[in-house]
C-alpha cells in the first residue's frame, strides 16, 4: 500500500508480512523517527509498557534520543542499552551483555525490545528478545540499506560462532518494522554499497525487471536519492515478504534468499569478520555461485556477466581473493547452517529472475569454480 504524506515526508509505503497470527507491517518512508509517526505505531503497540532501544552510541545521538523524547510524549517510557556495532561484535558475549541489562532495568513481558540499528543490532537486540523471559515484543528499526532490505524482515534473529556465522539463533517475527529512508543520509558510501548487493540479490533470485531497473537506476541509488531508495527498498521488502510467508522457518522456497551467501558467509568467517562487510561477501559468494552454476551447467555466461556487471557498477568487489585459503574455505563451508545430512546445498541462477535449489553440489566443482574466480577466468 502507498500513502502520501506531506511535503516533508513524501511518500510512504506499507509493506504486509502475512504469517497469520504473527503478521505484522514494514512501514517505509523518510523522516519516520523526526515526524513522530514511527513513535505513533510504537506507542499504538506498547499500551503504556515500556521499550528498551537497543543501538549504540553514534545512532543514539542521532536517532535515539528523538525517539525517545517522541515516545515519552506518547506515554510511552524508554530505557537505553548500548552495543557495538559491527560483525565482530555479533557473539554471545552481547547477548549476555543485553540480558544483565534488561535485568538491572527490571524489563517484564509486557515491554518491548527496539532494534535500532544495522543488521548487527537487529540480529543481536532480536535474539536477545526471543529468549529474555522466553519472548519479548520486539519492533526493528534498521538504519543500514542491507538491514532495511534484508536483516531486519522474516524473523531470523543470532548471533556467530568462531566456527561459523549465524549458527546460534531463533526464528522470532517482530511485532513491526519501520524504515526510515532518512536515515540513509548519514550512512558510509561503502556501507550503502553493501546493502545494493542484497537489493540486486532480489532481482537475481526472483525479479528480472526489477534487476533490470535496479542497474539503471546505480547512479541515483548511490547519490542518496530518496525517491529511488524508497521504491528500490520497498520492492526488496515485497519480495522478501512474499516468500517468508510462504515458507517461514526455511525448508524449502525461503533457501532462495541465501543465493551468494554460501561462499559469501565462508568468506566472511575465513577473514575473521573483519576484511569484508557482509554485502561485500554476498556480492563475491553470488559471482562464485554463478560460475559454480556454470560448471554444473545450470548457469550461462551471459548471467554471469550480467551479475559481474550490475555488482561492479555499484562499486562491489567481485572476485575471490587469492590469499584466502580455499581448503579453508570449503572447510568452513561444510560447517554452514545450509549444509544438509553432509551435503553442500547452492542456490543457481538459471537466468536473471529464477533459480534453482541444487541440494548435493560436489566440492570438486566448488573448487574448480572457485580457482577459476580468484584467477579470474571470467569476462566482467
Amino acid at each position: 500500500m502507498v500513502r502520501k504524506g506531506d511535503s516533508t515526508i513524501g511518500i510512504r509505503r506499507d509493506v504486509p508480512v502475512h504469517l497469520g497470527d504473527r503478521s505484522y507491517t514494514i512501514t517505509i518512508g523518510a523522516e519516520l523517527i523526526a515526524s513522530g509517526d514511527a513513535a505513533d505505531q510504537i506507542a499504538a503497540i506498547a499500551k503504556g509498557a515500556r521499550a528498551a532501544i537497543v543501538t549504540h552510541p553514534n545512532l543514539r545521538a542521532l536517532y535515539g534520543e528523538t525517539l525517545a523524547t517522541m515516545l515519552s510524549l506518547r506515554g510511552c517510557e524508554t530505557i537505553f542499552c548500548e552495543v557495538e556495532e559491527g560483525e565482530t561484535f555479533k557473539h554471545l558475549a552481547t547477548v549476555e551483555r543485553l540480558y544483565h541489562q534488561f535485568v538491572e532495568a527490571q524489563l517484564d513481558r509486557r515491554c518491548l525490545i527496539i532494534a535500532l540499528g544495522g543488521g548487527v543490532i537487529g540480529d543481536t537486540a532480536g535474539f536477545a528478545a526471543a529468549t529474555y523471559l522466553r519472548g519479548l515484543r520486539l519492533i526493528q528499526i534498521p538504519t543500514t540499506l542491507l538491514a532495511q532490505v534484508d536483516a531486519s524482515i522474516g524473523g531470523k534473529t543470532g548471533v556467530n560462532l568462531p566456527q561459523g556465522k549465524n549458527l546460534v539463533g531463533a526464528f522470532y517475527q517482530p511485532s513491526l518494522v519501520l524504515i526510515d529512508i532518512s536515515t540513509l543520509k548519514t550512512l558510509p558510501i561503502r556501507e550503502l554499497r553493501a546493502g545494493l548487493a542484497e537489493v540486486l540479490k532480489y532481482g537475481i533470485i526472483y525479479d528480472q525487471a526489477f534487476f533490470e531497473e535496479t542497474y539503471q537506476a546505480l547512479p541515483q541509488l548511490l547519490s542518496y536519492d530518496v525517491e529511488a531508495l524508497t521504491k528500490a527498498v520497498a520492492r526488496s521488502c515485497e519480495i522478501k515478504a512474499e516468500v517468508v510467508a510462504q515458507d517461514e522457518t526455511e525448508q524449502g522456497l525461503r533457501a532462495i534468499l541465501n543465493f551468494g551467501h554460501t561462499l559469501g558467509h565462508a568468506l566472511e568467517a575465513a577473514t575473521a569478520y573483519e576484511r569484508y562487510l557482509h554485502g561485500e561477501a554476498v556480492a563475491i559468494g553470488m559471482v562464485a555461485a554463478a560460475l559454480v552454476g556454470e560448471e554444473m551447467g545450470i548457469t550461462s555466461h551471459e548471467t554471469t556477466r550480467q551479475i559481474i556487471s550490475a555488482l561492479q557498477q555499484a562499486g562491489l568487489p567481485t572476485r575471490f581473493p587469492s590469499e584466502v585459503p580455499l581448503p579453508e574455505v570449503l572447510e568452513i563451508m561444510h560447517r554452514d547452517k545450509k549444509v544438509i545430512n553432509g551435503k553442500t546445498r547452492f542456490i543457481l541462477a538459471r537466468a536473471i529472475g529464477k533459480v534453482e535449489i541444487v541440494p548435493d553440489v560436489p566440492d570438486a566443482v566448488v573448487q574448480k569454480a572457485l580457482e577459476r574466480h580468484r584467477a579470474g577466468l571470467f569476462s566482467p
